[in-house]
């Protein structure tokens, strides 16, 4: 029972960061999966066919406060499907020990490049409203979708800085658009996990306990994400990816402790810094209010 409770709450969490930035509920739930013995194709077929229901959840809420391009979707979503459903039937095959260092160091890039963009730079707004283009897309919808099925986690760690790069989008477009899109990722995964390992390897009590916590968040973090503001927004995401893939890419290598610790506290100290920068960037920007004296009668 309490097994079941503290995976409701990691999937309240985790939709909680996922529906806000894009990113993160795979990773999350898939590590907890595996640091409690179960092995990899299990856990991210559990993990997906949980997602089934929070990432429908999170991409009806995501529309109702109108933060879906839905072109953006359909262009996403097909590609990303069969991306999901070949990398779930072969991940028993799959050498994930030599692809996660060199997905960790390509998505190590991208977050570092979302990063310095919105916390040095800011976002560029004169392109935003130009279309993205199929040949764009579709790449990049299969790549994160095959990456999604054999992480366990990874639709929004590819595809949210793509978006967020090519400044064509508002950042809460890019969030509801990523959200909505992987719903149709993670029903083609555990339908690849199905015919790969069967029902036997996935545990459903579990992914019902991580849907419970996800539900229960998803309309929260679609509110949430119109409140927060599209520089602080791109910094979080940008910090956030910096953060993961600087722990998967130290788990993947083998470095001394010491060097491990000191790489994370580095890493944390850069996003801490840029947090604070673009703090002070926003509050800048915003128009200054100015105070007309009260008038007195005599």
């Amino acid at each position: 029972m309490i097994t079941l409770v503290l995976l409701a709450l990691v999937g309240l969490g985790a939709q909680l960061v996922d529906g806000s930035l894009g990113m993160g509920h795979g990773i999350t739930s898939t590590t907890l999966l595996l640091a409690i013995g179960l092995q990899p194709a299990s856990a991210s077929a559990t993990v997906h066919l949980a997602q089934i229901g929070t990432t429908l959840a999170s991409g009806l809420a995501h529309r109702r406060f109108g933060n879906v391009d839905w072109t953006v979707v359909r262009r996403l979503a097909f590609p990303g499907a069969l991306g999901a459903f070949l990398g779930a039937t072969a991940l028993s095959r799959l050498p994930v020990t030599i692809a996660a260092p060199v997905m960790a160091v390509l998505l190590l890039a991208l977050g570092c490049y979302v990063l310095v963009r919105f916390s040095v730079r800011g976002m560029r707004v004169d392109r935003i409203g130009t279309p993205l283009r199929r040949r764009f897309l579709t790449p990049l919808g299969f790549s994160a979708g095959m990456v999604s099925a054999i992480g366990g986690g990874g639709w929004g760690p590819v595809g949210t800085p793509a978006l967020l790069a090519s400044g064509r989008l508002e950042p809460r477009q890019v969030v509801g658009s990523i959200s909505a899109s992987e719903f149709f990722v993670a029903v083609a995964a555990s339908a690849g996990f199905l015919l790969g390992i069967g029902t036997a390897g996935i545990n459903p009590t579990w992914a019902l306990a991580l849907l419970a916590g996800g539900v229960v968040a998803a309309p929260l973090a679609a509110w949430l994400v119109r409140l927060i503001p599209a520089r602080v927004l791109g910094t979080a995401a940008g910090g956030l990816i910096v953060l993961t893939n600087v722990h998967s890419l130290a788990g993947a290598i083998t470095i001394p402790d010491g060097v491990r610790w000191l790489t994370y506290a580095i890493a944390a100290g850069v996003c801490v810094a840029a947090g604070v920068r673009t703090a002070l960037a926003h509050q800048r920007e915003q128009p200054t209010r100015v105070q007309v004296p009260e008038r007195t009668t005599a």
